[in-house]
């Protein structure tokens, strides 16, 4: 901490994340595992992009979303797992107060992304099954191109906003929190100034970036369950429930796990359950999310088949001509 000369008050220029510092006898399992999961995230997460890039047969707009939000995911988990890795094997477990507020930015603008970027996907669905016939009329390539761009720019300028106040509050100690990043809450709890107002604002900006998305997610799925419901076969029926279930799943997870960490009691009693729910949406939802799509989607495994046969065949090829 710094001493600030004008009113002989103490300014902090650090906070210490304690993170998981509280079970010393696990920070090597724990790095394992974090270790683990996010070179997972990233491995999936470039596959999906990779193979949605270079075959002609994916170049559709759900595909196109789904690339969208792998890159969202990566780009998501390493704002936090490689400082909370860091600190898993050092003892030193601090972040400079602009590294701080960096982190909460990002986090929260790949957040609100995510958050619309998902309404976008339940949107084209909803197309996709209620209006089949006008589908490919109105999702072309433009507006999906135009709707991502909506999404982004949505996620980072309504973060900057609650960045922005979060920043004009007062913290001058004490500086540790009992969290493994810089969230909503623990920065909060550490104010000295008066947060009413930046709480208040932080809020009603917070919920601007969420419920908005939220509820046209819902009324897409409420438009989709009617119409599947009037298909007269059951196979028919299974049929349009399978096109758009794996992106349900994406949605209750992700959704879920954010409603119970901002809606759980904040009490020392809860903390711990706090930081159990907030690693499953920061660092376990961008891991899980490759697979949910994949593994539930038929197109996407033959592509990544013949992506993986053309590989195959090229180096036995070079081999060949090597040899």
């Amino acid at each position: 901490m710094a001493r600030k000369e004008s009113d002989n008050q103490t300014v902090v220029t650090e906070f210490l994340l304690l993170g998981f510092k509280t079970r010393p006898e696990l920070q090597i399992v724990l790095f394992v595992v974090f270790l683990a999961i996010y070179m997972a995230t990233v491995f999936g997460n470039i596959l999906i992009v990779a193979v949605v890039l270079t075959n002609h047969n994916l170049h559709k707009p759900m595909y196109f979303f789904l690339g969208n939000l792998s890159v969202s995911e990566i780009c998501y988990s390493s704002v936090i797992v490689p400082r909370t890795l860091v600190s898993f094997i050092r003892d030193y477990h601090g972040i400079s107060f602009s590294g701080c507020f960096l982190q909460f930015y990002f986090m929260g603008s790949f957040a609100c992304f995510e958050c619309y970027l998902l309404s976008t996907m339940s949107f084209d669905r909803y197309l996709a099954i209620c209006k089949p016939l006008s589908y490919v009329t109105i999702m072309n390539h433009r507006l999906c191109v135009q709707l991502s761009l909506v999404s982004w720019m949505i996620g980072f300028v309504s973060t900057s906003f609650t960045t922005l106040f979060a920043s004009q509050l007062i913290f001058c100690g004490p500086n540790e929190m009992d969290h493994f990043f810089c969230d909503y809450s623990p920065l909060l709890f550490l104010a000295c100034s008066d947060s009413y107002q930046a709480e208040t604002s932080m809020s009603v900006l917070g919920s601007a970036c969420t419920m908005p998305a939220l509820l046209m997610t819902l009324a897409s799925y409420v438009c989709i369950i009617r119409t599947i419901l009037r298909i007269p076969s059951i196979s028919g029926r299974r049929k349009a429930f399978s096109t758009c279930s794996s992106h349900l799943i994406v949605v209750a997870i992700f959704y879920g796990t954010l409603i119970i960490v901002y809606t759980l009691p904040k009490s020392n009693r809860l903390n711990n359950l706090n930081k159990v729910f907030s690693v499953l949406y920061t660092v376990l939802t961008p891991m899980m999310n490759p697979f949910i799509y994949t593994l539930r989607n038929r197109e996407f495994k033959d592509a990544l088949r013949k992506v993986t046969n053309n590989i195959v065949s090229s180096r036995r090829v070079q081999n060949t001509q090597c040899n």
